[in-house]
């Protein structure tokens, strides 16, 4: 129980990723906040946290693709006179297909929620951590965040920003107490495939990491000081291929193979 006493605040704490990072660190003695849009599966999940592990845990449902969410759940937090010393910047969605098809409100709700929410959530709670001189902020990117990629152009250009702010955040905060780290998960199994109206991924399956471990590694590396933590084979490759070959020859390559794997397309 190293961090008893601890408040960690657990965004898309629902499903996936995100309620494993809340299950390993209420495991490690994190008090924690839950955050999704499901006040029931939130309460749900709260209660089995506290049985299991003995933590104290509070439910908080939000829609934080919505412009005035990042607030509602500050003041929520600040109703119940709680202090966060550790901020994880799970929630997050993608769309997948060609940009000039896509759905106008899809991408503003996308941008709100990779982007906008992140940013702001950590200009909220970043203050207090760094006037105790000690805190913990994780934001969750993706490989599509390396590259260029095609049929996912918006979703990987968000997760480039979550990367390149996280990178740039840790360095102006070295020293202070405040550790900032980035996780940039491959092919995950969870339902992020399915949301973003991807086809034919079954098949695929069997080259997806499951969640619990991706997790492990991320929370691993932030207490670490890990400022990237990759997941997965190929999703550690990619930066010495960013190194070898030209940007353009990449998004081409990105083109064919995200065309031919999630559209089932033979081209």
């Amino acid at each position: 129980m190293a961090f008893k006493n601890k408040i960690a605040l657990i965004t898309g704490a629902s499903e996936g990723i995100g309620r494993e990072l809340a299950d390993i660190m209420a495991s490690d003695g994190w008090n924690v906040i839950l955050t999704a849009r499901r006040q029931e599966v939130l309460d749900e999940f709260a209660v089995s946290l506290n049985q299991r592990y003995g933590v104290q845990t509070w439910a908080i449902a939000a829609d934080l693709s919505q412009p005035d969410a990042v607030e509602f759940l500050r003041d929520k937090i600040r109703e119940l006179g709680l202090t966060i010393d550790a901020l994880i910047n799970n929630a997050g969605f993608g769309l997948y297909g060609s940009f000039k098809d896509e759905n106008t409100e899809r991408i503003d709700a996308l941008l709100q929620l990779n982007i906008t929410a992140l940013t702001k959530l950590t200009y909220t709670f970043l203050p207090d951590m760094t006037a105790k001189g000690i805190g913990w902020i994780m934001n969750v990117a993706s490989t599509a965040g390396l590259v260029s990629m095609p049929y996912l152009a918006v979703y990987g250009a968000s997760k480039a920003y979550v990367l390149s702010f996280t990178e740039a955040l840790a360095a102006e905060l070295e020293g202070s107490g405040v550790i900032v780290s980035c996780l940039a998960p491959g092919s995950t199994r969870t339902n992020f495939f399915n949301a973003a109206g991807f086809k034919d991924t079954g098949k695929y399956q069997i080259q997806m990491m499951d969640a619990r471990p991706v997790a492990r590694l991320g929370y691993d590396g932030m207490l670490q000081n890990k400022r990237l933590v990759l997941t997965g084979a190929i999703s550690k490759s990619v930066p010495y291929l960013t190194r070898l070959l030209p940007r353009k020859t990449i998004a081409d390559l990105m083109a064919a193979y995200t065309k031919k794997r999630l559209l089932g397309s033979k081209a």
